[in-house]
């Protein structure tokens, strides 16, 4: 009798900033153009990130800058970029380099 396993295929860990915001775009549910705690929180768990909803609000902390619970510009971008690469372990560079 085989023994068969399944391996879940994950999105992989190393993109650039334009596939990172493209990766989250999927998550908006309601298509505002702007990412909320909860949305945040289903693109972690689709990465299987141990904690997801902890470290979903810890991002919202450190990239909400107006603290209206949304990232919406550019710079909470950025700011969750940041966040993905240092507590999330996420290799994430500017295209073309």
């Amino acid at each position: 009798m085989a023994i068969m396993r399944c391996i879940d295929v994950q999105p992989s860990n190393e993109m650039t900033v334009d596939e990172f915001k493209a990766w989250l775009r999927r998550f908006d549910a309601d298509h505002d153009g702007r990412i909320n705690q909860e949305e945040l929180k289903e693109a972690l768990h689709s990465l299987r990130v141990r904690f997801g909803w902890w470290k979903a609000r810890q991002g919202m902390k450190e990239a909400d800058c107006n603290h209206d619970g949304q990232i919406e510009n550019a710079k909470e971008i950025e700011k969750l970029v940041n966040y993905a690469q240092k507590r999330l372990h996420m290799k994430i560079y500017q295209s073309g380099w």
